[in-house]
């Protein structure tokens, strides 16, 4: 299982002590706040070490270390890649440099390459969007559909809720599309899990659904992750 190594640093095996950081002028304590839980974060530090692009690299490592999603040949398509620690993750796993699978990294932002990952700079709200990704699979079903997806908060609760659930959905819609039967999708959600409606329309299309929270999601924070395998191909609706 990938996790983090002790916070010790390298000489004489003495603990690392923690950073503080002061309230810097013009800076507000949020920004403070959010400085200090980065300083202090093992994960943080051991991404570095390791060479991933986040620390959320470690959240899908945990995930696939459980359930063992990703697997030698696998082709796989990244929600919300940048900056692309799941993509490297995912990369790794299906052997993509020794010429096994396709992993398709996608997200609004542009992000540095990957090597041998297919990049798409595409917002998931864009009706062409589903196309553009199916052009990338080149004929082939994704054996797996990841999404990472978040929306900036507005600081209106309602209004925050309904734009990440417009991502969930954009994401079902498409792995309901490109995905092989017996697929899997793994998506952020928020604010206690999916919708009893989403739950539904997954219990629909999958095999099992469940909810899981990686470790290496930071306690105070409110995503989890909705795992959903077994897709059942077309439906009658």
């Amino acid at each position: 299982m990938v996790r983090p190594t002790k916070g010790r640093s390298g000489t004489g095996g003495s603990r690392k002590l923690a950073v503080r950081v002061r309230t810097a002028k013009g800076r507000k304590i949020a920004s403070t706040r959010w400085l200090q839980r980065q300083l202090n974060d093992p994960y943080v530090e051991e991404a570095k070490r390791r060479g991933y692009r986040s620390r959320a690299a470690f959240k899908l490592a945990e995930i696939d270390d459980k359930h063992r999603l990703l697997r030698p040949g696998m082709l796989v398509v990244d929600l919300g890649a940048a900056p692309g620690g799941w993509s490297q993750i995912a990369a790794q796993r299906v052997q993509l440099m020794a010429g096994k699978g396709r992993v398709i990294a996608v997200d609004l932002a542009e992000m540095e390459p990957i090597a041998g990952v297919i990049q798409l700079t595409l917002d998931m709200t864009d009706p062409q969007a589903a196309d553009r990704i199916r052009v990338a699979l080149d004929g082939h079903k994704a054996d797996l559909v990841l999404s990472d997806m978040h929306a900036s908060a507005m600081g209106h609760k309602s209004t925050d809720h309904l734009r990440i659930m417009a991502l969930v959905e954009a994401a079902l819609d498409l792995a309901e599309d490109i995905l092989v039967l017996g697929g899997t999708f793994l998506c952020k959600v928020l604010q206690g899990g999916a919708s009893r409606e989403l739950v539904a329309r997954l219990n629909r299309a999958f095999a099992k659904v469940r909810h899981i929270k990686p470790k290496a999601s930071r306690a105070e924070s409110a995503e989890m992750y909705v795992l959903a395998t077994g897709f059942r191909g077309d439906l009658p609706t």
